[in-house]
């Protein structure tokens, strides 16, 4: 090691030091002593890996003096009081946006979240009886009815829900599936590796993009649990392909008394085809075929909050309620709250699509897209923006969270270029704002897609500019 760095190191600021001189400063009213001193060890530790690392021409930049560290240990304490997990503009047309966190919540289902979550609840208490129930009860009716289901039960989310009824009904078996069904969902997780855990073998038949149903009746052996068709809901095999539909599958179930199980993913439970959007069937659509058990998420097409549904026949779900791993992977009284919330919505059809932001994000005709687009930029141009220049683009938004994959919807974007900062600068510069605004960029300038910004958000894009402008 050179001299300049043992000097530099010698130099560092003394832990005791900062310790006095922010004590002095009252910094025990934002955290306690251990974590203080934490604080200030990893802020010495960090400036000394820094010189040791450090290009020799950089050495000098490095501020060693004790008011500087007692800076950096007052910004890391204060920083633990600003929320991680915050609101977003999306701006990028993607509907359900599993990185923005997919389906936006109703006002209802924010409403119970709060009214349940100060009080106590019935969350586990018969009213009725006066004992013990069951917290799916709240809303398993309610599925049932809008479903057709004979019974229903729901977990955290649609990757529990298929590991769960996979290691009920075929634990120690072969589980038969497509091998064009083997698909990868959000966060790596993939179909093989789902059934690996679920503790059921996989039994691979067909082709990528042929799969007939001789296949599956092949495969069948004293060792098979079940047949697994998956709903291949974020991707589409085009040309030469075919497939053995759902009833198929359920009439060879039912010769041979093996039950057949379709993870639909999405979950849909309006006809989508009414506007003009591809056809996606709807879970009453499959539970019709006669299928044993059906599963699908609560926060893509449904418009709710993240959750697995899992829905059949009585006889299949009363043994999926009873395996051990239900309790691990049950959900909690606030999911539960904003699900029956948002499923009340589809008693009414026609209003669940102006109520759920992501089904009206799907369905909303482009000349009400274009007719917000025009509103902000009105707004835009009363703030007197001297450098920045709006336009209006025609575009395509997509549905995202792995729903609708190949569907194109049309929409308007609000094209922003700045003549003294370059395009990716504004992105980043509006993706760190207090209310980050997340947009699109094409060449020299960012986009907002108005599929995806209501109206509330307009006051957060302004003020957003505003910011972004003033620095």
């Amino acid at each position: 090691m050179d001299e300049q760095r043992k000097e530099m190191l010698k130099k560092l600021p003394k832990i005791d030091e900062i310790i006095l001189l922010l004590e002095k400063q009252d910094i025990y009213s934002l955290a306690p002593r251990d974590i203080v001193i934490a604080t200030c060890r990893t802020v010495v530790q960090n400036l000394r890996e820094k010189i040791i690392e450090a290009k020799e021409k950089d050495l000098p930049k490095f501020s060693l003096d004790l008011a500087s560290a007692v800076g950096e240990v007052e910004r890391l304490i204060k920083g633990l009081y600003r929320y991680s997990l915050r609101r977003v503009v999306n701006a990028t047309g993607v509907i359900l946006h599993t990185n923005l966190g997919r389906a936006p919540l109703c006002p209802e289902a924010l409403q119970r979240i709060v009214e349940v979550g100060k009080s106590y609840s019935n969350l586990e208490f018969d009213l009725a009886k006066g004992e013990r129930g069951q917290r799916y009860d709240h809303v398993s009716h309610l599925i049932c009815t809008l479903t057709g289901a004979e019974d229903a039960l729901i977990v955290n989310n649609n990757a529990a829900a298929v590991l769960l009824v996979l290691n009920t009904l075929a634990e120690g078996k072969e589980a038969i599936v497509s091998r064009g069904e083997l698909i990868e969902i959000g966060g790596e997780f993939r179909i093989p590796e789902i059934m690996h855990k679920s503790a059921s073998r996989l039994c691979e038949v067909g082709t990528t993009n042929r799969t007939r149903l001789s296949d599956y009746e092949k495969a069948i052996n004293a060792d098979t649990g079940l047949i697994l068709k998956v709903h291949t809901s974020n991707f589409r095999i085009v040309g030469f392909t075919e497939e053995a539909d759902i009833e198929s599958l359920v009439a060879l179930g039912k010769s041979r008394g093996i039950p057949v199980m379709d993870d639909l993913g999405s979950g849909c439970l309006i006809d989508l085809d009414l506007y003009g959007l591809q056809h996606e069937p709807t879970v009453r659509e499959v539970l019709s075929t006669g299928v044993d058990v059906v599963t699908f998420s609560g926060d893509k097409l449904l418009g709710g909050p993240q959750a697995g549904i899992i829905v059949g026949k009585k006889d299949v779900l009363e043994k999926i309620k009873k395996n051990p791993l239900n309790r691990a992977l049950r959900i909690d009284k606030f999911t539960l709250a904003a699900l029956e919330a948002t499923l009340m919505h589809y008693l009414n059809p026609a209003a669940a699509v102006k109520k759920l932001r992501s089904l009206k994000a799907l369905t909303e005709p482009v000349a009400a897209v274009k007719k917000r687009a025009l509103k902000l930029i009105a707004k835009l141009q009363k703030e007197n923006f001297d450098s920045l220049k709006f336009s209006l683009h025609e575009d395509f938004a997509a549905a995202g969270g792995g729903s609708l994959p190949t569907q194109k919807i049309p929409t308007i974007l609000v094209g922003i270029k700045n003549k003294k900062m370059a395009a990716s600068r504004m992105e980043e510069k509006l993706r760190k704002l207090e209310v980050p605004v997340i947009v699109r960029v094409d060449k020299d300038e960012i986009l907002l897609d108005l599929r995806t910004i209501a109206e509330d958000d307009f006051l957060f894009i302004i003020e957003g500019l505003k910011q972004v402008m003033s620095n």
